[in-house]
């Protein structure tokens, strides 16, 4: 039997260093690997010994595409662990700001990182030379979900402006108003970023996933819910660990994560889609219906689109939450640290973001735990290439190599935000 190997050192067009490691053997897959070697750093035991109050800012410089996400996740957990609740306009603020968190992280994923695969093109600066428009119109998007989070946040990277039990400073009515047209522009064009995305060319592939994302009663999920799965899950975000484990793999600095006894879970914009649709708005549940995918999609290549649909989601909420905010008499609720643990979980752009923390009676961090959603993702996305290839063994390698790359950019990993902490048990012999 003739054998093959597909091994891509570095991926291109991910955030972070990871590659590719394919044995082929006839038509059958013997070994594949998402290596992930970029260092861990160790957020985890950076975060020990500090205050409370510095969790928002420390987690936030994990990412700099989805700081966000760290921020909400670590003000949830906190907030959590001292009984404290965010209602009203402050809460509206926070989800404004993962609007703008959303719509910045996945138009740079559609049309930078992503739609060059579709296409042909080896990166986006190729792809403008015949579709200037389109990137130009996706340049402007993106510009208009960073102003948001410059605005809500205070700055457009590693934002500084939340804080346990609120913000540091709110912004004015007026301000908020000023984002009105520009959304409403930034709407029109994720509708036409849909249409866009729905006639790319998309491989035939489909697998049976366990999709797990949040799910709210009353709306979409960003921010708040419980963990639920097609499979059954529907647990407490403070269940997490008793369902969920992390285990370490050789080739990978960063930590694989698995549902216990059942494997292989899949997080981002297609589980929550697929898990809350009910929840989006008609227009968003409209143009679904147009493009193909209003029942859901098992299809990873067709994430490209929901992206896309999430892009319109976000624009809409964020309109509606300028028009009919006013201005909270204080830009924060009190707090009162004492001795406990912290869960939250809310939706990164890539998916459920999970943080744990153990307080001191002083509010200081005794212990951490953080799992991303690309760390979550990696057995799925190692599964997705053994079933991917064998129908594909016969093209040619080039074009293999290819595919199996953009198997792995469907997910839009962040290989930077995987590499947290890897525990080392020494002992003596």
């Amino acid at each position: 039997m003739k054998s093959r190997t597909i091994k891509v050192d570095y991926l291109a067009r991910v955030e972070g260093e990871g590659g590719i490691h394919v044995k082929i053997r006839g038509t059958q897959v013997k070994e594949v690997k998402f290596t992930v070697f970029e260092p861990p750093r160790f957020f985890e035991a950076f975060l020990r010994g500090r205050p409370y109050s510095e969790a928002p800012d420390i987690t936030a410089r994990i990412c700099g595409i989805c700081p966000i996400a760290y921020q909400m996740s670590a003000v949830q957990a906190m907030e959590r662990a001292f009984g404290a609740h965010i209602d009203g306009q402050l809460r509206s603020l926070r989800r404004l700001l993962y609007c703008g968190e959303w719509i910045e992280s996945h138009v740079l994923h559609i049309f930078f990182l992503h739609a060059p695969d579709f296409l042909g093109y080896e990166d986006a600066l190729r792809m403008a030379k015949d579709y200037g428009a389109v990137v130009q119109m996706a340049l402007k998007l993106k510009k208009i979900g960073n102003e948001i989070v410059n605005l809500v946040g205070g700055r457009e990277i590693h934002p500084i402006n939340v804080r346990v039990g609120g913000f540091y400073r709110v912004p004015s009515k007026k301000e908020l108003q000023s984002l009105i047209e520009p959304l409403e522009w930034a709407r029109d064009a994720a509708i036409q970023a849909v249409k866009f995305c729905a006639q790319l060319p998309f491989p035939d592939f489909e697998r049976d996933y366990e999709f797990v994302a949040l799910r709210h009663d009353h709306e979409y999920p960003m921010n708040e819910g419980r963990l639920v799965s097609n499979k059954g899950l529907n647990i407490d975000i403070a269940e997490y660990e008793e369902y969920f484990l992390e285990e370490h793999v050789s080739y990978s600095t960063a930590l694989h994560s698995i549902i216990k006894q059942r494997g292989a879970y899949f997080v981002g914009p297609l589980a929550r889609f697929n898990l809350n649709y009910d929840k989006l708005t008609s227009t968003v549940k409209e143009l679904a219906k147009n493009v193909g995918i209003a029942k859901g999609t098992n299809n990873p290549f067709k994430s490209i689109i929901v992206r896309a649909l999430e892009t319109l989601y976000a624009c809409e909420e964020a309109i509606k939450i300028c028009k009919t905010y006013e201005e909270p008499i204080s830009p924060s609720i009190p707090i009162e640290p004492h001795m406990g643990i912290g869960y939250g979980c809310t939706e990164a752009p890539r998916g459920i973001l999970y943080h744990r923390y153990r307080l001191d009676e002083r509010g200081k961090i005794v212990d951490a735990k953080i799992v991303p959603p690309t760390a979550q993702n990696q057995k799925s996305m190692e599964q997705d290439l053994r079933e991917f290839i064998p129908p594909r063994v016969k093209i040619s390698q080039e074009k293999l190599q290819w595919q199996c790359e953009q198997v792995i950019r469907n997910y839009d990993p962040c290989i930077s935000c995987s590499v947290h902490l890897v525990t080392l048990e020494c002992t003596d012999e």
